[in-house]
């Protein structure tokens, strides 16, 4: 099929000063944004929730084939049946699966197996990489460049999250087939993360060294 073009009509340049105010203006904002453990029961409206998928659904992907699948769990008991097995697994983490090196790695942030978030949020959600699609026909349609088109997804997602109020946690229990079992999902279907969603508790705390950015220098070349 031969490719078909468009004009790109919702771009909008900026005069050069308005360019910096904006580009500030965000990283304001996004520097806020912190990773928080301990959520509020509050509910949130679905329907900002599916604002910001759209949002996230938006995010560049190979060949525009958006391999990705959001999954999104409201049901106490499907949150509790994901947490019992999500614990079995950082049981095993903690327990002697995970070389020191990483546990040391970890230390500074006081994680545990203890993964309480997973029911006392309001929403969690499940990202999936889809290897291929399957056409209305039964057709395989195989995808490209699938981790990094949905961790690019993920990124818009946690972004759009905060942008409108809410915080997230990003939770990577390995292995994660329990995911595909618990939900029902398919086999071209591979969980990669597992993303907590709510208001954070009113005591919320944060480890002191998540805070710590590296500087432009550190994390930037221009050459």
């Amino acid at each position: 099929m031969a490719a078909e073009f468009v004009s790109h009509t919702q771009y909008i340049e900026y005069p050069q000063s308005e360019m910096r105010q904006r580009a500030s203006a965000f990283y304001e904002e996004i520097q806020r944004r912190r990773t928080v453990r301990e959520f509020s029961d509050r509910p949130v409206p679905r329907d900002i929730i599916e604002t910001c998928l759209l949002a996230a659904g938006t995010a560049p992907s190979g060949a525009n084939l958006q391999p990705w699948q959001f999954v999104v769990i409201e049901d106490p008991a499907v949150k509790q049946q994901i947490r019992t097995a999500a614990e079995a697994e950082e049981r095993e983490f903690y327990s002697g699966k995970a070389p020191q090196e990483w546990l040391d790695a970890l230390a500074p942030l006081g994680t545990d197996a203890n993964k309480g978030f997973l029911t006392t949020a309001p929403y969690l959600i499940a990202i999936f990489a889809k290897s291929f699609d399957v056409l209305p026909d039964g057709r395989k349609v195989k995808n490209y460049y699938v981790t990094e088109s949905v961790g690019l997804a993920v990124g818009t997602l946690i972004t759009a999250l905060h942008h409108s109020g809410l915080a997230s946690l990003t939770h990577t229990p390995s292995p994660m087939g329990f995911l595909n079992k618990i939900l029902d999902r398919p086999k071209n279907e591979r969980a990669l993360i597992l993303l907590v969603v709510g208001y954070p508790a009113k005591d919320a705390q944060i480890p002191a060294h998540a805070k710590k950015k590296k500087s432009l220098d550190e994390i930037a070349v221009f050459i």
